[in-house]
């Protein structure tokens, strides 16, 4: 399977997960660093980047 960069950035850049639900979020790096952005489900603001296999 060939990797290349375009879909690289479309499945992991901007996209986090919550630490507490386990759901998905695409938000700008920035704001998540800043806690602006928080959980749609749960409210919570702990966010991690998705992981690359």
């Amino acid at each position: 399977m060939v990797k290349f960069p375009e879909a690289n950035t479309r499945r992991f850049l901007g996209i986090f997960v919550c630490r507490k639900c386990k759901s998905k979020i695409r938000a700008n790096n920035i704001k998540v660093i800043q806690g602006k952005i928080k959980c749609r489900k749960c409210d919570a603001k702990a966010l991690r980047a998705v992981r690359k296999k």
